[in-house]
């Protein structure tokens, strides 16, 4: 009841207060322009919107995900006389294909931050260890002496690598070492944190 008479009471005290000087065209012609302006400036804003949501749906991320052992049949790989790219042909995952079986070499399909794993296993007659490089630069490593008291050994390391668009990540055994070629004791991993 209280805003039935509020109401009337507005509506009333807007009746008086109006100018009666015939300019009320003149004034309805002016909120006319301000409500059409309103309209275009809301109407601009929506566009812009809608355009940014289009380009973040074109722009979606990119997923790369990749996981790899050496294969070999149970036997040792190495040693070499000379330092040798391992080859890590059983591929557990690829997703985004950026690894390849047939090299060993990942090419960062995009620029960002990824993060890499070696693992591996060896028998403990050899010195045993893994390199992983960036281009050609030596990264991290992981290495284990040669020793007559254990049989078997294990090593791992993983880094945040900062890439560009065409570097490559792989892996090498150094001179004069092993490790044991199967199916899920040496393994090479790496996916994309965020793209930059």
């Amino acid at each position: 009841m209280r805003l039935t008479i509020v109401l009337i009471v507005s509506l009333f005290s807007g009746l008086i207060l109006a100018p009666d000087d015939g300019n009320a065209s003149g004034t309805q012609s002016c909120d006319a322009c301000e409500v059409s302006e309103k309209l275009k400036a809301m109407e601009t804003r929506l566009m812009e919107s809608e355009n940014q949501i289009v380009e973040l749906k074109n722009k979606e991320k990119k997923t790369v995900v990749f996981s790899a052992a050496t294969g070999g049949g149970n036997t040792a790989i190495g040693p070499f006389n000379t330092e040798t790219t391992v080859i890590f042909r059983i591929v557990i995952t690829n997703i985004g294909g950026a690894y390849s079986p047939s090299t060993g070499v990942f090419v960062a399909p995009v620029a960002g931050v990824y993060y890499f794993t070696i693992f591996f296993h060896a028998g403990g007659s050899q010195q045993a260890g893994l390199r992983l490089h960036k281009n050609n630069d030596l990264v991290v490593a992981t290495f284990d002496h040669r020793c007559t008291s254990d049989v078997s050994d294990n090593g791992g390391n993983a880094v945040f690598l900062q890439l560009v668009q065409g570097d490559q990540v792989y892996v090498r055994l150094g001179v004069n070492m092993n490790v044991w070629g199967s199916d899920h004791h040496t393994t090479f991993s790496g996916f994309l944190v965020t793209e930059m």
